[in-house]
């Protein structure tokens, strides 16, 4: 991990093994970010932070032990590199999971327990507004959600902050966005709608850093 300046837009990787990279990387780089695909330890090292994008969550942890990035990830982050996961990246940056496949680890870096595809399978996605805390305007202008094989949170630990919960319907009341620290993740997928108040709230957590 390279020592954040202020005087210098910080560099953000995305794990460019699964998922929508290229749709985060967009979004970083409009919220005035430098980018780079994280798929070596190298890469991994010269980045200020991390993103770990939606897919599935056994896939990409196979896949991190395949290109030898599971253990640098996990020191990594677990030493303090900030990070944001999205859907699949939530199931990843959890502590604890309910649900997970057998022998299924994570990453971890946040004191949260997740259940896995809590939302129901591919047909079960949907769409909904929410009031995400930490999130400009979001009360006035709610960031508009969209969960596809999403998980939840069902538990989280005493440092970390509920960003957001499901405000309607039979999941009301369920949390989808929680932050830890400089660690942040969301049950949807803000890198699909065009709204970029997320990203631009991680890249100042990580310019805050600096």
């Amino acid at each position: 991990m390279t020592p954040a300046d202020s005087s210098r837009p910080p560099t953000l990787g995305v794990l460019a093994l699964q998922g929508d990279v290229r749709e985060h990387r967009a979004a970083l780089e409009a919220s005035g970010a430098r980018t780079v695909a994280v798929r070596r330890e190298s890469e991994l090292a010269e980045v200020d932070g991390i993103v770990v994008p939606g897919g599935e969550s056994t896939t990409i942890e196979k896949l991190l032990r395949t290109f030898g990035l599971f253990q640098p990830l996990q020191d990594a982050v677990r030493g303090g590199l900030p990070a944001y996961g999205s859907c699949a990246g939530m199931i990843l940056l959890a502590d604890r999971l309910a649900g997970g496949a057998p022998g299924q680890a994570t990453i971890g870096g946040l004191d949260v327990t997740v259940r896995r595809n809590a939302f129901g399978r591919q047909v079960d996605s949907f769409e909904t507004d929410l009031v995400v805390d930490g999130v400009e305007d979001s009360v006035e202008r709610p960031v508009h959600a969209v969960f596809i094989r999403a998980p939840w949170v069902e538990e989280v630990g005493p440092g970390v902050q509920v960003l957001a919960r499901v405000g309607s319907g039979e999941a009301a009341g369920r949390i989808v966005a929680v932050r830890e620290r400089d660690v942040m993740a969301t049950s949807f997928h803000p890198e699909i709608t065009g709204d970029l108040r997320l990203h631009r709230l991680f890249v100042q957590i990580v310019s805050e850093r600096g």
